[in-house]
């Protein structure tokens, strides 16, 4: 197939005119620090969309991320149980904070945190008192059942919504279920400030704290005066004011990835193939990005090791490495799904929880099986046509 001349990316930034409007002003005004009219809008901007009463802007999902690990009270060889299919930014300030992960396994209904597996981890590790939640690719997880697990036994919930901003679950917002809540602004996401992050929660001590961290822990005194460590975590004003020119396009963002992952879905009938799901009776994802898993049974033989792959093509079958090489060589991205945590050598030594008697490890499946598919809101109809007939090809 002929190759696309101009790259057709996974989710790449789309920019509009406000934009340039709140950066000039910001700009002229030079408010460029990380103080500012920018940073005050987005903060309510957030709360408003999210309905939580309290909104703190940091300069990335990972900080946010961070702060909420240290609101939880996590400590030095405690247990944290955590999404096992996500980003390693999900896991990292866990470590950060010297404790450990206690990874649970994938289930197949959202692609999120399984709550049979979740229920045996307590069993497991009894004293645990932290979950670090993802909504993967911005579908919503089960929640119901996992805050229901998470009250029972005394546990904090902190939702990682960094890929989920603009879903719901039961109507109520992704990134409002947790303690401590987390999106992200990064390039690739729904709305974007190039980078940039927030933390959302219910609680104004936690978000005073997070403020005073976030901005190297100074007190209140004409000196520079430091009690506790702190760190260099707020938003810049230039930063919030891509995102404050971002947040009117949310829902706008949201109707052209929902059309990318239907109009996938129609083109893919007939193939041994089916989206990334999610709840239709309970869930509206963000539909961030389309994703697809290959049926068992069609499956060609791949290979991977920690760096490197190989498959063997076979009529009729296909595998995710062979169709992300057919859709890099006509010039566009995918992206394997994300590789569970636990399959990570930096997280290897950490324990993983299943379901009892699982005769599979579900995310290790998703990963063997599934891709991410290129999912940018400025991919044309005939582009995508083109990336639906690759992958019909990779099956003939």
């Amino acid at each position: 197939m002929e190759k696309f001349k101009n790259k057709v990316w996974l989710s790449s930034p789309t920019v509009h005119s406000e934009e340039i409007k709140y950066i000039t002003k910001a700009l002229e005004d030079n408010w460029v620090s990380t103080v500012g009219e920018n940073i005050d809008e987005i903060e309510r901007l957030a709360c408003e969309k999210v309905g939580c009463k309290y909104s703190v802007a940091l300069g990335c999902g990972t900080a946010a991320l961070h702060m909420a690990i240290k609101l939880a009270g996590v400590k030095e060889g405690d247990t944290v149980f955590c999404s096992d299919m996500t980003f390693a930014a999900t896991v990292n300030p866990v470590v950060y904070e010297k404790a450990l992960p206690v990874f649970i396994d994938t289930e197949y209904d959202t692609w999120n945190m399984d709550p049979v597996a979740l229920e045996r981890a307590f069993e497991l590790y009894p004293d645990t008192k932290v979950i670090v939640l993802v909504d993967l690719y911005g579908t919503p997880a089960k929640m119901d059942e996992i805050c229901a697990i998470a009250d029972k036994h005394g546990a904090v919930i902190i939702e990682d919504a960094a890929e989920s901003f603009g879903a719901t679950y039961k109507g109520k917002p992704s990134g409002s279920f947790g303690a401590y809540n987390v999106i992200s602004f990064n390039g690739n996401k729904i709305i974007t400030g190039s980078s940039g992050g927030m933390l959302l929660t219910d609680d104004e001590k936690a978000a005073k704290k997070v403020q005073k961290w976030s901005t190297q822990s100074r007190e209140n005194a004409n000196w520079y005066q430091h009690e506790e460590i702190g760190y260099n975590y707020r938003i810049s004003n230039i930063i919030a004011a891509i995102i404050r020119g971002q947040f009117p396009h949310l829902e706008e963002h949201i109707a052209q990835k929902k059309a990318i992952y239907e109009r996938y879905k129609e083109g893919f009938k007939g193939l041994p193939v089916s989206m990334n799901p999610f709840d239709e009776e309970n869930s509206v994802p963000n539909y961030w990005l389309s994703c697809m898993i290959i049926d068992e049974d069609a499956m060609c033989e791949q290979v991977r090791d920690a760096l490197t792959t190989q498959y063997k093509t076979e009529k009729g079958k296909s595998c995710p490495d062979e169709i992300l090489e057919k859709i890099e060589n006509a010039n566009a991205q995918g992206r394997p799904i994300w590789k569970p945590m636990h399959m990570q050598p930096i997280y290897s030594k950490y324990d993983m929880v299943t379901r009892e008697n699982a005769t599979v490890n579900v995310g290790e499946d998703i990963f063997q099986r599934g891709l991410c598919l290129p999912s940018d809101n400025k991919m044309t109809p005939e582009e995508q046509d083109k990336i639906i007939q690759i992958v019909r090809d990779c099956f003939n």
